[in-house]
């Protein structure tokens, strides 16, 4: 089960995040989907990762996201990625850029029944303010 819960990751990452497909994201996560570390101004639900996702592909047209480590255990998976984009629309309030950026990001899901059901994530946003001039280096 870990090795068919590692390839539906995978999948979303390519279809969801680097495709940039929302509409895909009902097909990966549970209806009872809760993210635990939703940023400002999201919530902690499906239609909140939609949200974000959305946010994500306006302010970083090229976004892609390139999967580094995945690990399994029981129902959960941990990967560690890097996302990497230019910044060519507001994000948070930050005007576009045009600088290119990137940004290290691990998630931690849960899954139930081919679902994703729990999230949790730890990302360098401190970089990727910096990388927009918004904090200083």
């Amino acid at each position: 089960m870990s090795e068919a819960n590692k390839a539906l990751i995978r999948r979303f990452v390519e279809e969801v995040q680097s495709q940039h497909n929302v509409a895909a994201i009902d097909e990966f996560l549970a209806p009872s989907f809760v993210n635990h570390d939703p940023l400002p101004g999201f919530p902690n639900t499906v239609e909140g990762v939609k949200q974000l996702h959305r946010m994500l592909f306006a302010a970083f047209p090229d976004i892609q996201m390139t999967i580094h480590d995945q690990a399994a255990e029981g129902d959960k998976v941990w990967t560690r990625k890097t996302a990497a984009g230019t910044h060519q629309g507001e994000f948070f309030g930050i005007p576009a850029t045009g600088r290119p950026v990137s940004w290290k990001i691990i998630d931690i899901v849960s899954m139930r029944n081919g679902k994703v059901t729990e999230h949790w994530v730890v990302a360098d946003v401190l970089s990727l303010m910096q990388q927009l001039g918004a904090v200083p280096q």
